[in-house]
This record gives structure tokens, sequence and C-alpha cells, in this order.
């Protein structure tokens, strides 16, 4: 669908759609063969079935896919859709090095373009299948993008200050710019914060960005346990991280914790937070995890590309700790396939579908209104070819969102 039409019609559904697909998964149910969707004037699920049972209003628009696969839009659990235009133009190298790059790139580009990659990086994903993102930037260009096209998704702030003395400047940037941003936000389209890592973040900063968090009611995000430089930061206080800050003259403390206890004693971990890599864990740091009740966002290929090893999924999941899949950003992972992320973690079926759709409704706290194929949730819905596996492609035929389609 040209973003044009999707710019036209921003958020509101388009009236009553009916879709027929070859077979459909409502991920809670057994599959359906020949089955049908039908989505009200409201943009939620009045119907779902085989196609012989599901009304035909007067007047609705049908869609019919005989040979695809209809399912729950998929959530990307993380993403950098501001950094869409970078992608193939940092190179390959060190973890520390990688970020001083990136953060070169961003210096060095006009905002109108970070404005561009967002939107461009947005239908990407609903090209993907993708129709409920979790992105955090710094430009707030993400979030502007789902508000002018109409999509779903929760957009981080990003927040950094390493010196103790940056405190009082970067609560008061960060609170400026979530008065600027609120406007954007509705039901579809929510705010959050992210101060960003432990060698970006101060320990006061830290406690100063979760107290904001929880008083204004908004979710967090982190990057947290990514790679063997971070956890030899927090808890040695060497490596390249620390020779950074102290090349600002920032004084670099041990603190003798692995980077998710560094957190669990600053009481920035609860239920409202989403975890991003967590790849360098150990049993304590998976109890913790679970016992804080943390959401995990799950990003396969970043670490295989950043040589930062594998993420213990089985033993995440095993604890019963909430995990959804992100692609993190293009100039990491290269694209924004989600379906590759599932492959690449190992997952195939019904498995992967789940992990696809509802585990990462269920991560971002959205399960009550997506994830799954039900009558009264809303109709974040998506197309595939139909493979011989039933698995879900990499390029969707049809996604909409809300009950309004958004590509196809």
């Amino acid at each position: 669908m040209p973003g044009a039409r999707a710019l036209r019609h921003r958020g509101d559904p388009l009236g009553v759609l009916r879709l027929e697909a070859g077979v459909v998964h409502p991920v809670t149910a057994p599959r359906i063969a020949h089955g049908a969707v039908l989505v009200d004037e409201t943009g939620r699920i009045a119907a779902i079935g085989p196609d012989a049972l599901v009304p035909r209003p007067p007047g609705a628009r049908t869609f019919a896919f005989p040979g695809g696969l209809l399912v729950p839009g998929l959530v990307n659990c993380h993403t950098h859709l501001e950094l869409t235009e970078l992608a193939g133009r940092v190179p390959p190298l060190a973890f520390p090095a990688w970020i001083r790059s990136v953060r070169a790139a961003k210096d060095a580009t006009p905002p109108e373009a970070f404005a561009r990659a967002a939107q461009q990086g947005l239908r990407d994903c609903w090209a993907a299948g993708v129709t409920c993102i979790a992105d955090t930037g710094s430009t707030g260009a993400a979030l502007d993008a789902l508000h002018a096209l109409g999509g779903r998704g929760v957009g981080y702030q990003e927040v950094f200050g390493p010196a103790t003395s940056q405190v009082a400047s970067s609560l008061a940037e960060l609170e400026r710019t979530l008065d600027y941003a609120r406007p954007a936000t509705s039901a579809r389209v929510r705010l959050g914060v992210s101060p960003h890592a432990p060698y970006t973040v101060s320990a006061p900063l830290y406690r100063a960005v979760a107290a904001l968090a929880r008083r204004e009611g908004l979710p967090t995000a982190v990057h947290i346990a990514e790679s063997p430089d971070e956890s030899a930061f927090v808890h040695d206080g060497r490596g390249p991280f620390a020779d950074a800050w102290q090349g600002r003259g920032i004084a670099v403390e041990p603190h003798h914790l692995s980077p998710v206890g560094y957190l669990a004693a600053l009481d920035v971990l609860d239920a409202t937070v989403l975890c991003i890599h967590c790849v360098q864990l150990d049993a304590t740091d998976i109890d913790t995890l679970r016992r804080t009740g943390v959401a995990i966002a799950h990003c396969p290929r970043s670490n295989r590309a950043h040589g930062h090893g594998v993420a213990p999924l089985a033993a995440l999941r095993a604890a019963g700790i909430r995990v959804g899949l992100g692609t993190d950003s293009v100039v990491s992972a290269g694209d924004v396939e989600l379906a590759a992320e599932a492959s690449a973690a190992g997952l195939g079926g019904d498995d992967a579908l789940r992990m696809l759709t509802l585990e990462g409704a269920r991560a971002l706290g959205w399960d009550d209104r997506i994830g799954s194929l039900e009558v009264g949730k809303e109709a974040d819905l998506a197309v595939f070819p139909l493979a011989p596996s039933e698995a879900v492609g990499r390029e969707a035929v049809l996604t909409v969102v809300a009950g309004r389609v958004v590509h196809g």
C-alpha cells in the first residue's frame, strides 16, 4: 500500500473487512483450513472460523488469499527506526568503536533525514508483516512516524549521561522531550523512556529516570548484559568502556556485580521494564529477571553480528520470563525481517509463530489487545504466502493495523 494512502487514512479503520485465506492460524486455537476473519468498523475482530461460517455483511471489503497464511500481526520488540538510512554506512568494528561510529554518523545526519528514515523503517516493518514495534531512539522520529502513519507501537525516548554532573541536565532535557512528544501518543502509540546502557548512564541518572518513569506511569527499556565489554566495565571497572570514561575525566567504579545485578541494586528493574539483549547472564541473573518481572527483547541476529554470543533463550523461557523477538537496528541486522530472528533463535513452526506474535505482545504488555486472532481483539493481521511448513515468511502480502490496510 503506498505511503500516501497510509498518511491519508492515518489511524482510522476503512470500514468492515472480510479476509479469507487458505489457512488461518489464530495462535491461541488450532489452524483453520479455508478460514476467514471478519473485522468490524471499529477495527476489531468480529468473527473468525471456517469461511462458510463467517458472515458476509453487505458492503464489506473482501480480501481473498486462497494460497495465503493469515496470522496475527508480528510484534518487533526492539527497533531503532531512526537509523534506517544508516544501513551499510557504518563499518563492522569492535563493539565500543562501532557505537562511537554510529554516534558520529547520527551527529552528521540532519533532523529531516531521521524523520524520513523512521517513516521508511515503519513501512519496511509493515512489509515484513510487523504490526507493532518497540522502538528506542534519541530523536523522537519513530514516535512521530507511528503517529503520522497510523501505526502501533511504543517509542522509548533515550537518555544519556555518564557523568554524575550531568544528572540534572539530562533529566531536564528528558522531561522537555517527553512534554513535546506526548501529543503524538494515542491508544495505539505509547511513550516510554530508555536510560540507554550502563556505559552511557550514571547510577544516579538511572535512579532518577526510574523514579520519573514510575511517577509518570511510563514503560522503560534498557540495553543490558549485551557484551563482554559491558560486563567487564560494570563488574571490574576495566575495558574499553572504562577507558572511554577515564579519557573524558569521568571516574569509573567497579561494582563487583553483573550488569543485571547492578540494575537490580539500583532498583531499576520491575514489570514495566523491557530488558534488551540479555546475552551475558548466569543462573543468578535469570532468577533476578524472573523475580523482578521484567520482559526481554531477544535479538539473535544482532548479537551474532557483534560477536556477543548466544542468549540463554531456553532457560529464560523455562523460568517463565516474558520474551519477545526484536531486529535491533538495520545497522546491526541489515533489515527488519522479524521472521529471520525466529530462524536465528532456532525456533520453528507454531513455537516460532507464538513467539513472533502473542509472546511479543505479552512482552510489551499488549497481549490483551493484540497477538492472537480472537473475537473482540484489535484486528492487527498479516498474510504470508502459504509455505509447505506453514511458517510465516519474510515478506507479507497484506498487513492490517487495527482494521486498516497499511501494506498490500
